[in-house]
C-alpha cells in the first residue's frame, strides 16, 4: 500500500512538472517576435485573406497570449504540431515520428556498452584501489569525460573507417543507419533498423544497420562510461568501508560474495540515478554525435530545425526531452523502492 501511494506521488508531481514546462516552452517560442509568424504554419501563398483571418481564429492566434496557450495544448492533444519548414513543410509530428527510432536505437546501444563497461570497471577499481587496475580504470575515465566528443568521433571515424580500409582491413561505416540498398528497400517496422532486421529474419540488413551502429555507439558510450565508472567507484568505496561489510568478512566469507552479494546491492543508488539521467539525456538526442556521424536522429533534426528557425519542430523535440528525464526520474524513482525498501516511505 506504501508502495502504491509512493508512485501515486511520484506521477503526481511529473504532471505538475510537465504542465510547467509546457507553460515555459509554449512562452518563450511564442511570446518574442519571430520572422515567421505562428499562424504561418497553417497558411498557404493560395489563402485568401479570409481564409487567413479563419486559421486565426480557430487556433486562437488573434487572443491573447495567455489564451492561444490552451489552443496550443488543444492541438497538441490532437497530434497537431503544425509544419515543418526545414522538412519541406511536412507535418512536424511525421518528421519526428520518423527520426525518434533512430534516437532510440543508438541511445540504447551506447547505454548498453556504458553499463557493460563501467559497472565491472568500476568495481574492479574499487577492489583493487590505488593498484594498477584502479590506475587504468582512472585513465579511461578521465579520457571519457574530458575529451571533446566531436574529435573522438573524427578519430574513430579516420581510424576505423579510412586508414583500416587503407591497410586492407575491414573497415566500418562512418555515417548514416544502414547502406544505401537497404534504405531504399527495406520497409521499416519500429523504426529502429537492428531490431527490424531481426523481426524480419534478414541477415545482410542485421550485419549492415549493426556495422553502422558501432562507431556513433561506441563514441557515445566512451563520453558517459567515464563519468559512470567514477560513480560505481566511489560508492562502492564508501560501501566496503561500512561495518556490516566488516561482519560479513569476519564470518568467514569469500570477497566475491562480500562484493557481489552485499556490497553492490547498496552501491548501485547513485549509479541507477546517473544512468536514468544519462540515458535520458541520450534519448532525447545527442545533437554532437548524430551530426558527425550523419545519423538522422531527432539530434541532428532539431540542429538543422534551429538554422531555419523551425519552432514548431523544436517546441516538440523539447517537450519530448523533457518529458523523457521527468520519465527517467520517475523509473529511477520506483527502482530506488525496489533496490532500498527504505525508500518507498520517506
Amino acid at each position: 500500500m506504501n508502495f502504491a501511494k509512493f508512485i501515486i506521488r511520484r506521477l503526481l508531481l511529473m504532471i505538475l512538472v510537465l504542465f510547467g514546462i509546457s507553460v515555459i516552452v509554449f512562452y518563450l517560442s511564442r511570446g518574442y517576435p519571430s520572422k515567421f509568424p505562428p499562424w504561418g504554419q497553417y497558411v498557404t501563398l493560395a489563402m485568401s485573406p479570409a481564409e487567413i483571418n479563419y486559421i486565426k481564429q480557430i487556433h486562437g492566434f488573434n487572443l491573447p497570449l495567455y489564451e492561444q496557450y490552451f489552443y496550443w495544448l488543444k492541438d497538441v492533444a490532437s497530434g497537431n504540431w503544425g509544419i515543418s519548414k526545414w522538412a519541406g513543410n511536412e507535418a512536424t509530428i511525421t518528421v519526428f515520428k520518423d527520426r525518434f527510432p533512430l534516437t532510440v536505437e543508438l541511445a540504447i546501444a551506447s547505454m548498453i556498452i556504458t553499463i557493460a563497461v563501467a559497472l565491472p570497471l568500476g568495481i574492479l577499481s574499487a577492489t583493487r584501489n590505488n593498484k594498477l587496475p584502479d590506475h587504468v580504470s582512472r585513465i579511461i575515465a578521465l579520457s571519457g569525460y574530458s575529451m571533446p566528443i566531436f574529435w573522438l568521433g573524427f578519430l574513430f571515424q579516420l581510424l576505423f573507417s579510412y586508414y583500416f580500409k587503407l591497410w586492407g582491413l575491414p573497415g566500418l561505416p562512418s555515417s548514416g543507419y544502414a547502406s544505401q540498398s537497404f534504405i531504399n528497400s527495406v520497409h521499416p517496422i519500429t523504426g529502429l533498423p537492428v531490431l527490424d532486421a531481426i523481426i524480419e529474419g534478414n541477415g545482410s540488413y542485421f550485419v549492415s544497420s549493426l556495422a553502422h551502429l558501432i562507431l556513433p555507439a561506441i563514441t557515445l558510450a566512451f563520453a558517459s562510461l567515464g563519468y559512470l565508472t567514477r560513480i560505481v567507484r566511489s560508492s562502492m568505496l564508501e560501501v566496503l568501508k561500512q561495518d556490516y561489510i566488516v561482519l560479513a568478512r569476519s564470518k568467514g566469507l569469500t570477497e566475491r560474495v562480500v562484493t557481489y552479494r552485499h556490497a553492490l546491492r547498496n552501491a548501485l543508488i547513485p549509479m541507477v540515478t546517473v544512468t536514468g539521467v544519462l540515458f535520458a539525456s541520450l534519448l532525447g538526442g545527442v545533437v554532437v554525435v548524430e551530426y558527425v556521424f550523419s545519423w538522422p536522429g531527432v539530434g541532428s533534426a532539431a540542429l538543422q530545425a534551429t538554422f531555419a528557425d523551425d519552432t514548431n519542430f523544436l517546441m516538440l523535440y523539447t517537450i519530448v526531452s523533457a518529458a523523457i528525464i521527468v520519465i527517467a526520474n520517475l523509473a529511477v524513482d520506483l527502482l530506488y523502492g525496489v533496490i532500498d525498501p527504505r525508500i518507498r516511505l520517506s
